[in-house]
């Protein structure tokens, strides 16, 4: 289970997180969504452990993440926006690396290096040089990378992004097979990825969480009074229109 409790962080007089508070349990994958500089990303970085809090706590299967940043990292898979990959080195050498960084060496990093390229599909590129790779590929680096010590947490920073409509049906369908086993959770602002990807949502606004739920709850609190079946876009347009407006009374 994932747990973030009262997070709050400030860049000078910018409040980027004022006191958010989720849960994502066990074996659900839930989408994080919000429109560009909600705060999607910074809680990210902060929950995996690269970007320190000003308030408020979060665990990872049970570990403090702001105690125990390498306890809690070692159960997580991160994929942050802007694959950070060594353009230079070939598909399987870069994996190898990795894994060693990770602390897996000899028959371990063989044996997890070909499970990720197996997995994500990226078996026929394993000798490429990843600069020559299309960015939909490049993005199953990344999501192989995040998965070579087989994390129970998986946590995703808009991942489609960039991509083209076959990259992003083919990013979607490797998310299902791999979310089948693992906790997600999968930062966007593409809300059809969500209905195709998410158990629930979690909608972020101005640093808030404004709503939680399963995809079909959120639909029907938009539907309701409606002359016809909402869709989640109209859900969470929905949503942010009601925050502004309570905001601004």
């Amino acid at each position: 289970m994932i747990e973030v409790e009262g997070l709050r962080k400030r860049y000078g007089r910018t409040v980027a997180l004022d006191g958010i508070s989720f849960r994502v349990d066990e074996g659900e994958v839930a989408g994080f969504v919000g429109l560009n500089g909600a705060g999607k990303t910074t809680a990210m970085r902060i929950l995996c452990g690269f970007m320190p809090r000003d308030a408020g706590a979060v665990t990872v299967g049970g570990i403090d993440v702001g105690k125990n940043s390498l306890g809690a990292r070692r159960l997580l898979g991160y994929l942050p926006e802007g694959v950070p990959l060594y353009p230079e080195m070939r598909v399987e050498e870069f994996l190898r690396y990795r894994a060693g960084l990770k602390g897996l060496g000899g028959a371990r990093a063989r044996g997890a290096v070909a499970r990720v390229l197996a997995s994500c599909d990226i078996a026929d590129v394993a000798r490429r040089i990843v600069g020559q790779l299309s960015k939909g590929y490049r993005q199953r680096v990344g999501i192989a990378d995040a998965l070579l010590v087989d994390p129970p947490y998986l946590v995703l920073d808009e991942p489609t992004v960039g991509l083209d409509p076959l990259q992003v049906r083919r990013l979607r369908e490797l998310l299902k097979e791999i979310g089948a086993s693992r906790t997600i959770i999968f930062s966007t602002h593409i809300l059809a990825e969500v209905e195709v990807v998410c158990d629930t949502v979690i909608v972020i606004h101005r640093g808030r969480i404004i709503a939680r739920g399963g995809i079909p709850e959120l639909i029907a609190r938009a539907a309701a009074g409606a002359s016809r079946p909402a869709t989640l876009e109209e859900a969470f347009v929905a949503l942010v229109r009601d925050t502004e407006a309570r905001n601004g009374a």
